[in-house]
């Protein structure tokens, strides 16, 4: 039998509203739609290749040999939707900190997908491949897609996929991701918004606004009202982290540090700039302004964090095979 392999890279995404709470957990159907910016500095390379003498998946993760059964769990998926039962080796390298809060997982299965239904010989559109990355981590549905992304919650697995959203502006957007700690979380994004599920007496509350920033972040997309899409961001942010506070047990992803980059983002706000935090679940916190901004901000979060925990990145591209 020929060897089969193909080689693909996907750019991680940050969410501007925020996908927490599944209502099927098989699926991974998220409660609410969520929206997303893919960026061009963070982003996973894998090389996927199906070979006949192997007598089950082995995956290499930065160099090193790994067991991780959500791995074998989707390539099962990967050989039921190709119709390929071969066995892999897949080798990822990710150019982001693992499980630290920067979306690693969404560009890690969003790049999987690709190459793994390539190198099967399957070529799948964008809206299909969100499908099935949606399958291995909710949040690589939007890694499929570049720049501004749309994960439309649905109500079954073929209702529930990611698309682009088109932009009416020439704000020329850039993220400042402050790595507060690049350590892998205590408690994993899977856990902790189960427990918010099952647990917060907010929950319902937030679902119904989650879908009314989508809206209104949307609109504010279309209209190019830059101080409305950033403050719809930053508190839906806030809300997604107050859902946590409010659970049994309940838990945080702050840190110290965290604190101080929020408060440092307001402070510059008082003074004029123009520019909004936002958090996932970790305890890293996210820029979000203009270019032109950039300079002035950069020199106000020296103070508080050294050169090598700021990184600035730019709308990204979308998942894409690579010549291997």
């Amino acid at each position: 039998m020929q060897h089969l392999q193909a080689a693909a890279r996907a750019h991680t995404n940050i969410a501007l509203i925020k996908y927490w709470g599944k209502k099927d957990q098989n699926l991974i159907l998220p409660m609410n739609s969520s929206l997303s910016l893919t960026l061009d500095k963070f982003y996973t390379d894998t090389f996927v290749e199906y070979l006949p003498n192997l007598h089950g998946d082995i995956f290499f993760l930065n160099g090193k040999q790994k067991v991780d059964p959500k791995i074998k769990i989707f390539m099962n998926l990967i050989r039921q939707v190709t119709g390929l039962n071969v066995y892999a080796q897949i080798k990822s390298t990710n150019h982001v900190p693992t499980a630290a809060g920067l979306a690693s997982s969404a560009s890690a299965y969003a790049a999987l997908s690709l190459a793994a239904t390539a190198a099967a010989g399957k070529i799948y559109s964008k809206t299909e491949l969100s499908r099935i990355a949606r399958r291995g981590s909710g949040s690589a549905t939007r890694s499929v897609f570049g720049n501004f992304v749309e994960w439309v919650a649905g109500n079954d697995d073929q209702s529930s996929y990611a698309r682009p959203v088109k932009i009416m502006n020439d704000w020329d957007i850039r993220m400042v991701a402050i790595v507060v700690d690049s350590r892998p979380k205590k408690i994993s994004s899977r856990s902790g918004m189960q427990t918010v599920v099952e647990t917060s007496p907010f929950y319902h509350s937030w679902v119904k606004t989650a879908n009314e920033d989508l809206k209104n972040i949307k609109k504010a997309l279309k209209n190019g009202s830059f101080e409305t899409f950033g403050t719809i961001a930053e508190s839906n942010a806030l809300k997604m982290h107050a859902l946590n506070l409010s659970a049994s047990p309940h838990f945080n992803y702050f840190e110290p540090q965290s604190l101080v980059a929020m408060n440092a983002v307001e402070d510059m706000r008082t003074q004029g700039v123009q520019c909004y935090y936002t958090m996932d679940a970790g305890p890293n916190v996210k820029v979000i302004c203009k270019n032109k901004d950039l300079d002035v901000i950069l020199e106000q979060l020296h103070r508080y964090f050294p050169s090598d925990h700021l990184f600035v990145a730019a709308p990204g591209p979308g998942v894409e095979l690579l010549n291997n």
